[in-house]
């Protein structure tokens, strides 16, 4: 109906001129009522948000920003997010997009109150958008295949280069070109950096720009990728607002920031996402990666088997730090089997031969198991699992001892990010004669946990992929799309 009506106005302009005025009066009110019924967004507020119930975030598919994994939605962007949302008393509304410029489209058309995507501060956006305060640093690295020439500075490249449009990436390489005349590089909206890393991988592009945070997960997936050179030293990332956004909106940002650096928790969020893959090993990520090929299909269903509730693909992490899946494994120390099992931990567990795989799995899995329980209630995950993790290996006695430390350090005993910091005090004998257990090689419990967390990362990765193409291949020869496709022919 509004479209007629709004037809009907269009072809009677020509008229409009020679009409009498009461006409002309009578068709600029109508046009105005049509206008009305379409939406008119509003200045982006606070008060807006607080009105609605929600709060409305835009943001990217990602590792580093927002996915589904095992457990629910994840994402170091989105948990961070729903805390700024719970200290506000609103609901959390994630407005995910593929891609740079749909992002910012819909910041700019207010269809969401800010992103939240791992946006670095650049001179360009600033005299475009508004800031919240930085909450994490990172760098531009140029990476390419492992194996190719290794290019050391911009005048070295001599193949493709290929960035997201609209990225910082892009946005600093036009600066470097004022420097570097010759320097040239293609910008995709299509493919995301995740994408752009296979395409080096492929060897469809030579070289590509991905920020350090992002290389250092993706690493542990695609170890061929190598760096050649960092581009761009450092680089503040925030979360951005339109530039018509109103104060209150900034300052409800700048308090909570404030508050998350402060109580520590925008510590534990970094390491939950980035604390376990700031080392990267090139063989042993390859080693692991081929045993996972090659070694685990013999023992996938026994790790299934008696994983007593614990996610089976942790439970391999652990033998593989623990043995790297060698059922006759053993230490100096007189440990066996594949979860490396003392003679008095296997004989508390029930099981009469460690060198039997089965035997040490499910006497592991019950050992790890009894570890999670001892720890205390208010203790939340993930840092329950690390804890249980760290007394796996240096034994619940000393991991106590060093939670005590922290306490008297004035760190937080329940965290783990701040209780491996103190665990290597274990070794200090003016901190280890005041405990309870004594000596204890406490670095060792600290990289422990990092190399499993870090293995059963790709571990985790790995197999939901190969679950995905599986997917896809029983959809291509289902009964159903067979029929489909006998119809369409």
């Amino acid at each position: 109906m509004i479209r007629d009506h709004e037809e009907v106005i269009n072809k009677n302009k020509s008229k409009i001129i020679t009409s009498s005025p009461l006409v002309l009066c009578l068709i600029i009110v109508l046009s105005a009522v049509l206008s009305g019924c379409k939406p008119q967004l509003e200045k982006p507020s606070l008060q807006r948000a607080l009105d609605r119930g929600f709060l409305t975030v835009g943001t990217v598919f990602g590792t580093t920003s927002y996915y589904e994994g095992a457990d629910g939605l994840a994402g170091f962007e989105y948990e961070l997010a729903k805390k700024y949302a719970q200290s506000i008393g609103l609901e959390l509304k994630i407005v995910p997009s593929y891609n740079l410029d749909e992002l910012f489209v819909k910041l700019d058309s207010g269809a969401v109150d800010l992103l939240a995507a791992g946006l670095a501060i650049t001179p360009k956006r600033l005299d475009e958008y508004r800031f919240a305060p930085s909450y994490n640093e990172i760098s531009q690295k140029l990476v390419f295949k492992q194996g190719n020439k290794r290019p050391r500075k911009l005048a070295d490249l001599s193949g493709n280069l290929m960035v997201a449009s609209s990225s910082s990436h892009a946005e600093n390489l036009m600066n470097l070109k004022q420097t570097h005349s010759s320097l040239a590089w293609q910008e995709t909206s299509e493919f995301d950096a995740e994408e752009l890393l296979l395409k080096v991988l492929d060897n469809e592009i030579d070289y590509t720009v991905v920020d350090s945070n992002t290389l250092a997960i993706h690493r542990r997936y695609y170890p061929d990728i190598s760096i050649g050179f960092t581009i761009n030293k450092s680089q503040s990332l925030a979360w951005m607002l339109s530039k018509n956004s109103d104060d209150s909106f900034l300052a409800s940002l700048v308090e909570f920031f404030g508050k998350v650096h402060h109580d520590g928790t925008l510590l534990a969020l970094n390491d939950k996402y980035y604390g376990h893959i700031e080392k990267f090993n090139y063989v042993d990520t390859r080693m692991f990666i081929h045993a996972v090929e090659q070694k685990l299909p013999k023992y996938q269903k026994i790790f299934e088997k008696h994983s007593q509730e614990i996610d089976w693909r942790l439970l391999a992490a652990i033998s593989y730090q623990e043995s790297h899946w060698k059922p006759h494994a053993r230490s100096h120390t007189g440990v066996r089997g594949m979860m490396m099992l003392t003679k008095i931990t296997a004989k508390q567990m029930g099981i009469k031969s460690r060198l039997d795989a089965e035997e040490s799995i499910r006497g592991g899995a019950k050992y790890f198991k009894k570890m999670i329980e001892l720890m205390p209630a208010r203790i939340p995950s993930p840092d329950r699992i690390w804890f249980a993790l760290a007394a796996y290996n240096v034994g619940f006695g000393h991991l106590n001892d060093a939670r005590i430390i922290t306490q008297r350090q004035g760190g937080d005993a329940d965290r783990w990010i701040d209780v491996k910091k103190y665990l290597p005090f274990l070794k200090q004998k003016k901190y280890y004669k005041k405990t309870k257990h004594g000596y204890a090689r406490g670095d060792e419990p600290v990289n422990y946990v990092e190399n499993i967390r870090r293995y059963y990362d790709t571990l985790s990765w790995m197999d939901d992929k190969a679950k995905q193409e599986q997917k896809i291949k029983v959809e291509e020869v289902s009964p159903a799309n067979n029929v489909a496709l006998v119809q369409n022919l």
